[in-house]
């Protein structure tokens, strides 16, 4: 009786190449994105930017039960 050899893959083997190939495919994408400086001077970077009146704040305090 004559045993052929098929190239047998396993599960894990299978999803390995697949995440090896997803990886090796996104990577190009992001290296060719140029850097862009950060525009914002030292005062612009230390103001406050929380507003306890905004309307999301309200929302968010409203929505979650919390006492007004």
């Amino acid at each position: 009786m004559k045993q052929e050899s098929k190239a047998k893959v396993g599960r894990r083997d299978f999803l390995r190449v697949l995440g090896a190939g997803a990886g090796a495919a996104i990577t190009p994408a992001v290296l060719v994105t140029e850097a862009h400086a950060d525009s914002e001077n030292n005062d612009e970077k230390r103001k406050a930017r929380y507003k306890a009146d905004s309307a999301d704040v309200k929302a968010y305090y409203r929505v979650n039960h919390y006492p007004s």
